[in-house]
């Protein structure tokens, strides 16, 4: 296929679009400045700015753009751009598609767990209701605005959990692994729904040619507390493991994000991707944590 990518420079975007060229498919990147071979597209989400006619050159799209959620702590400005970044980004696209004459076949757009809110003792599935808080009301809107696409479109929502890779939400929980800061966050019993890197650009690989739409969650299958992945992440790298931190220091450093990524539990089962033969590469996530540690080892 020939496949569109919006987010193509970001952590993830880096490896998926690796991913797909080692599949056999073209990719063309979406950049925010002038395009500068038959491998880019020109476009300014902020400004609803892209030429349409790309739409009509290429048989899938995949939406990763959006401002990250890493980037802390969140000001009333930065949850502004969180969920202005995200809607613009595929308000943008899904405008573009609806405008061609032939439109892809396909829209793969990102989204997040968050949409759950938190859920403490509930196992959540696609089938799951949306919660409350912040980051559900944007993932709300955000596959709400997706949802827009032209009817001829299969149209997919990954709703991706921690990615654990060398990027993203990991980076900062490796830093402070790496100088002994690592330890329990509020009672570390909360879930914390993950997936390896590997298996999110294999999963969006699979999503092209699968049948499936709607939402898809993307987590791995075996679930893990923030103890355990805190506690793998210390015990794999030779550092100590005793910084507790109770759950009103890091409401006060942190505020709503601290609720909403750190201390939310979202025991997240990705049904519908098993259901469709997608196998994981890394089931567990001492797995994961592996493959990204070698990772880096290598590319050092």
């Amino acid at each position: 296929m020939r496949v569109l990518v919006a987010g193509a420079s970001g952590f993830i975007g880096t490896a998926l679009a690796a991913r797909l060229r080692a599949d056999g498919h073209d990719v063309v990147r979406l950049v925010r400045r002038r395009a500068e071979s038959a491998e880019e597209a020109s476009w300014s989400p902020a400004s609803g700015i892209i030429d349409f006619t790309v739409m009509e050159r290429v048989d899938a799209v995949v939406n990763l753009s959006g401002a990250s959620l890493a980037r802390l702590p969140w000001t009333a400005r930065y949850r502004q751009e969180i969920l202005d970044s995200r809607i613009s980004a595929t308000r943008t696209i899904v405008d573009a598609m609806r405008k061609a004459r032939r439109p892809p076949g396909i829209l793969l757009n990102a989204s997040a767990v968050g949409v759950y809110g938190d859920r403490p003792g509930l196992t959540l599935t696609e089938e799951t209701t949306p919660g409350a808080g912040f980051l559900a009301d944007v993932v709300a809107r955000w596959e709400a605005q997706a949802r827009l696409s032209p009817a001829e479109t299969r149209t997919v929502v990954f709703r991706s959990g921690i990615v654990v890779g060398d990027g993203g939400a990991m980076k900062r929980i490796r830093l402070l692994t790496s100088v002994g800061l690592a330890g329990r966050l509020g009672t570390g019993g909360q879930h914390w729904p993950w997936i390896a890197l590997e298996d999110e650009v294999g999963a969006i690989a699979h999503l092209l040619e699968s049948d499936l739409h709607g939402p898809v969650n993307l987590a791995g299958p075996t679930p893990a507390t923030a103890e355990q992945v805190m506690g793998t992440l210390a015990r794999l790298t030779h550092r100590p493991f005793g910084v507790n931190v109770p759950e009103r220091l890091l409401e006060t450093a942190l505020g709503t994000a601290a609720d909403e990524l750190l201390l939310a539990s979202q025991r997240v089962r990705p049904d519908r991707l098993l259901a469709d033969g997608f196998a994981f590469e890394h089931p567990t996530v001492e797995d994961a944590l592996r493959a990204m540690l070698a990772d880096r080892r290598v590319r050092a």
